[in-house]
């Protein structure tokens, strides 16, 4: 079989991933040039984490499933996370430390977005010497774990597969919503601790 149909297929692919993130990227200041740094940082996270589309390849990865998290003053959600540990601290656009999954009508869970978690190095929330950035963004924090045994961290959310109109990395998405009551989805045996709303 010859390799040109597959080759013209994974070049399309890749154009296609390439546009779609350039769309995200956030709108330049008084019509500034995009930043190539972020541009290709967010490429690269969209591509990754299309695997992910899949909920089994999440569960498969290491990825936890936690219960879903809403913003108690009404200002939308982010779904339900599933936390990854081994990639605290990561700075790799392509190794986020939680994925964001929201429930779709059909029972499945679908991806929303991506986040990446670094653990604070003192563990003091009133520091923030060692704050990291990616995509040109600051993280936010540092804040409390948001199960039982998470430490001190900062975070950054990328709405990269969810439209959020408060912005590409606001943390809360009003288009997304938490279920009435917990999903009887049998994939989902993740952890069950109360998850706080305060700061994330």
């Amino acid at each position: 079989m010859s390799l040109r149909p597959l080759r013209t297929a994974l070049a399309l692919a890749t154009a296609v991933t390439a546009s779609l993130t350039l769309a995200a990227v956030p709108a330049p200041a008084a019509g500034g040039p995009v930043d190539p740094t972020a541009a290709r940082g967010l490429s690269k996270a969209y591509a990754a984490s299309a695997k992910y589309l899949d909920e089994s390849a999440a569960l498969a990865d290491g990825y936890v499933p936690y219960p879903c998290s809403a913003d108690p003053a009404g200002h939308g959600a982010m779904g339900h996370h599933y936390f990854n540990e081994s990639r605290y601290g990561s700075l790799d656009p392509a190794k986020p430390g939680a994925l964001l999954f929201e429930d779709g009508p059909d029972g499945r869970r679908r991806l929303a977005g991506v986040e990446w978690i670094v653990v604070d190095a003192d563990q003091n929330l009133k520091t923030s010497s060692d704050r990291p950035s990616l995509f040109g963004q600051k993280f936010e924090g540092p804040m409390p774990g948001h199960y039982r045994g998470m430490p001190v961290h900062y975070d950054l959310h990328v709405w990269l597969w969810k439209h959020n109109p408060n912005g590409l990395f606001n943390r809360w998405n009003p288009r997304v919503s938490c279920p009435a009551a917990p999903s009887a989805h049998k994939a989902h045996t993740g952890r069950t601790d109360h998850m706080s709303h305060m700061g994330h």
